[in-house]
């Protein structure tokens, strides 16, 4: 199949008991290593590019033409997802699809619940005759991911419930308790909350800020509606040491050619990503 939006890809996760993983991309390694990886695994996957790293490889049409070329050329065939990750504005969910983005994710909430319903209704009358999926936020996400910065701010069940009814998103995330970036401590979802937006909403939900919990909490997300995780600071990190300790070896000082620092270096994005894959189910689950 290759490039799809969400919408099966998610019901059919929400159906069989697993999660999709978002694995963010940043460049060229990263979009390669993850795309190999889930054709090994046999696992649909969402590839995320939040606007910065979007701005970073050079704009949306560089990202899209980068992922489409991999596709083709590495023999891609299990379901790919190309999903805007927190786009704050109409104007940059615009930029992604009109780029060829399958998915979008607008994310409005931190304005008060009319104005989110508003702005995530009006993506979704641009994205929905275009075959493109939305993804809305009500509560705060906490932590920071990509200068964007929140304090944990719970979903309420009528806010859910009003932007799935009146904007018709795709699916949803709401914060209950999860946060971009390290955790201090040990996250503690909100279950009972989660449960029931899940039989309120009727859409799959989100989790974003999956790097770090635990993974017996993970499961307790997925058996409550939970279609797709987030996973970005924990694939960073663990690419970020493999980099360090590669440099830091002295028989690596006279080494220069990018291929063979980076290169190297991607076994850590495919291990943290493995690790994910497992937990949340998604080996062997790609569409037939």
């Amino acid at each position: 199949m290759a490039l799809v939006n969400m919408k099966k890809m998610l019901k059919k996760a929400n159906k069989e008991g697993y999660a999709v993983g978002q694995f963010n991309i940043n460049n060229l390694e990263w979009a390669k290593t993850i795309l190999l990886l889930a054709q090994e695994k046999n696992s649909p996957v969402i590839l995320g590019v939040s606007e910065g790293a979007a701005k970073y490889m050079g704009g949306y049409n560089v990202v899209m033409g980068m992922v489409k070329g991999l596709i083709k050329d590495q023999k891609i065939t299990v379901d790919v997802a190309v999903h805007l990750d927190h786009g704050t504005t109409f104007e940059a969910c615009k930029a992604a699809i009109d780029a060829g983005f399958t998915s979008v994710m607008i994310d409005a909430s931190k304005h008060p619940i009319e104005e989110n319903v508003r702005l995530s209704k009006q993506v979704v009358d641009y994205a929905h005759p275009q075959g493109v999926t939305v993804e809305a936020e009500v509560g705060i996400v906490g932590g920071e991911e990509d200068g964007i910065v929140g304090k944990v701010q719970y979903a309420k069940l009528e806010d859910c419930v009003r932007i799935v009814k009146e904007a018709g998103v795709d699916c949803l995330a709401p914060a209950l308790g999860s946060a971009h970036g390290p955790y201090k401590g040990v996250p503690k979802l909100g279950f009972d909350e989660m449960d029931a937006i899940n039989k309120a909403a009727k859409v799959p939900l989100v989790l974003h800020g999956g790097s770090g919990i635990p993974d017996d909490q993970i499961k307790k997300a997925i058996a409550r509606g939970t279609a797709k995780i987030n996973v970005n600071t924990e694939l960073q990190q663990e690419f970020a040491k493999d980099l360090r300790a590669l440099l830091a070896d002295p028989k690596n000082d006279a080494v220069y050619d990018p291929r063979k620092i980076l290169g190297p270096c991607t076994a850590g994005i495919k291990r943290a990503m493995l690790g994910r894959m497992e937990v949340f189910g998604s080996i062997d689950k790609a569409a037939k």
